[in-house]
């Protein structure tokens, strides 16, 4: 049996960050997803989709993603019921989220977010250092810039 959920759409909230009473973190935030299609009008209509995340992963949810970022979850769907208080048994669709990754910076722009932001966070990963920005290329880089011998590459040698 197969269970497995991929959205990618933007946040229509904050998420919202709770701890269960043995301390465990849980975040919960909702995602607005385009249909594929246009209805008989012509215009596409948004599913808005509740996602539930756990553990370190719903704390750095909460820190990071903010209304309005691009983000992918990809999980488990999961119906639960429960009574309201008004005695009435309610039914929750909800995707259980595996691994959210974030697709966009959002429209902060100090540094220090910019900068320790990760990118995805499967569950307990750690986060990473920023990568260096790139080197441009300089001429005198080049180590066989003055090298006037020929090179001996046989066709074994190539890879392809």
């Amino acid at each position: 049996m197969l269970n497995r959920v991929i959205l990618i759409g933007r946040l229509t909230q904050d998420p919202e960050l709770r701890y269960t009473n043995s301390g465990t973190a849980v975040a919960s935030f909702s995602l607005a997803v385009d249909r594929a299609r246009p209805n008989q009008a012509g215009e596409r209509e948004t599913d808005f989709i509740n996602i539930v995340v756990w553990q370190k992963q719903a704390e750095l949810c909460a820190q990071y993603l903010h209304k309005g970022r691009l983000a992918a979850v990809d999980g488990r769907l999961q119906i639960r019921s429960y009574e309201n208080r008004e005695g009435q048994k309610v039914r929750v669709a909800e995707v259980v989220a595996e691994t959210v990754r974030f697709l966009d910076r959002g429209d902060r722009t100090d540094n220090a977010f910019a900068q320790s932001a990760p990118a995805s966070m499967p569950a307990g990963a750690p986060m990473s250092r920023p990568r260096p920005e790139p080197k441009t290329p300089q001429y005198d880089d080049d180590p066989f810039a003055d090298d006037s011998q020929m090179i001996d590459i046989s066709d074994d040698d190539l890879p392809f």
